[in-house]
Order: C-alpha cells, then structure tokens, then sequence
C-alpha cells in the first residue's frame, strides 16, 4: 500500500526530495514494471515512492554523444535503445539485447535504470552494458555525481552499490577505438518472447585493418550470482586473428568462458543444461 508519494519534475526537486527522505524506507519508480509486482506481493507493507517518471532533465532522460562515447539517462526508455540508429550501428549488442526485453509494450515503459538498479543477473540490458564496459553515473542528495565500472555496481542478486541517498543516473559507454566490431546479444530460453533467459552471453569484440583484436568486452547472463565480465577469456583473445582461430583456440576460449559461470537449477532450467548451453554459444561467436 503507498501511503506516500512525491513526483519530482526537475533534478533540483528530486535533490530536494531525496534530503526529505533522507533516514526513510521509500522505493524509485519510474516505469513500474517490476515496482508494481513487488506491490502486489506486498499489499499490506505501507511504501513510500519517489516518482520519477515525469522528470524531463536532460541527465536523465535521452541518449547523446558526449566526450569519448555516448550517454543514456537512466529514465530513457528501453524502446527508445532498441530503436536507436547511433547504437544500432555503434553498439550492436546493446539494441539488440533492448530488443530481446519483455514485450513492445513493455519496452514502451521500461527504462534502463531500472533494468540496471533491479540487479538481477538475468537482465538483458544489464548483460549488454557489462559487455561493453560501460560506467554508471550516481547522484548524491547533496548533489555530487561519482562514477564507477558497472561491474561493480552489482553487489548481488537485488544488490547494488547505490547509497540510501543516491539516485541513478545515467550509463557512460566509451566509444569504439576500431573502425571494425563484432557484436551481438545472444539469448536462449524456453520461448521465443516474455521470458527471463536460460543463458545469455553478450559480447563487443574491436578489431583493427588487418582483423587483429584489440578489445573484447564480454558478459555472461543467468549463469552466476552477478552478470560477470569473463576477463581471462577477454584476454586471450587480444591480439589474435578473429578469422584465424584455431579449433584449439575456440576450445580454450570457451573453458576461459566457463571458468567464470556458475549457474542455478531452477524450472526454467538445470545448472548442467545452462553450462552446455553456455560452451555451444561461446563457441557460435567464431562460426
């Protein structure tokens, strides 16, 4: 039950609410996608809301070039990433994993701080943004931005770095350092729509002229407690010919993959089925 609300429409009126609240249990909402099912579990639990879903400033709100890459405001809209041309061409992994969220009419509200601050290690969006080694912007009440690696903005499955008088705010995504990519969001489940991943794996991988990788982001979705960074794997594979792995080099790639995944058994799906799974679509990247 909400027993109290605040709507703040400017970033001066959401400091000014989060200093009211300050001490206080209360919940962000935005798109209410996942806000309103926690409601239902608890009807009876008295909750207080800062609604942020009327806030139009430009840091929250948006995707725009900045510096050396690009930024999303934490309220932009899933549906506005899935249909983005700049990170379409840009960022493969990122639109296609917006595309893979839920339904249409879910991505019409959904947003990506929300995605991100829900911090289950099945997100979507979550998954691509690891990948891509992005950075998370957080407002403090008094004002002050601080900005970390957004892996290590997970803390745990529900758990995140953000402070009891923070806001988030905004996603950084560093701009390609190659004229070339190989990028992509692949996802299995049970079904083709609607559903949590079985497994995901998203990767961002930068070559120069000659094919030679410099750069490879990777992130692996439901397969551990967090969305891990399979850094060794990403390794390996620098300095290699991307069109001239070896079968051997694909094998050890995939072990460096697995090395970083240790996945549930649930009714979705049985820790062995996800690992396998994990190894075919590590494996599907070079074919």
């Amino acid at each position: 039950m909400i027993t109290e609300i605040y709507s703040p429409k400017s970033k001066a009126d959401l400091l000014e609410n989060l200093n009211r609240l300050s001490g206080k249990s209360f919940h962000f909402g935005a798109g209410y996608t996942d806000l309103l099912m926690d409601f239902k579990q608890n009807p009876d639990q008295e909750e207080r809301v800062l609604n942020l879903a009327q806030m139009q400033d430009p840091d929250f709100v948006g995707i725009r070039k900045q510096g050396q890459g690009f930024y999303i405001g934490a309220l932009t809209k899933i549906a506005r990433i899935a249909d983005s041309d700049e990170l379409k061409s840009d960022f493969p992994v990122l639109q296609q994993a917006a595309q893979s969220l839920a339904s249409s009419q879910i991505r019409e509200v959904a947003t990506v701080g929300g995605n991100l601050c829900t911090a289950s290690p099945a997100g979507d969006v979550s998954c691509a943004l690891v990948a891509l080694q992005a950075q998370c912007h957080i407002l403090s009440a008094q004002g002050d931005l601080r900005t970390i690696p957004i892996k290590n903005f997970f803390k745990g499955v529900r758990q995140t770095d953000l402070r009891s008088n923070e806001v988030f705010q905004g996603i950084f995504i560093p701009e390609n350092q190659e004229k070339y990519w190989h990028s992509a969001f692949v996802k299995v489940g049970t079904r083709r729509s609607m559903e949590c991943s079985v497994v995901s794996l998203a990767y961002h991988i930068q070559m120069n002229d000659e094919e030679v990788i410099s750069n490879a982001g990777l992130a692996l979705g439901s397969a551990a407690p967090l969305i891990p960074f399979p850094e060794k794997a990403s390794q390996f594979l620098k300095g290699k010919k991307i069109n001239n792995l070896s079968p051997g080099d694909i094998d050890t790639f995939t072990e460096l993959i697995a090395e970083y995944a240790n996945p549930i058994s649930d009714i979705r799906a049985s820790a062995w089925y996800r690992m396998e799974v994990l190894k075919n679509i590590s494996r599907s990247i070079f074919e």
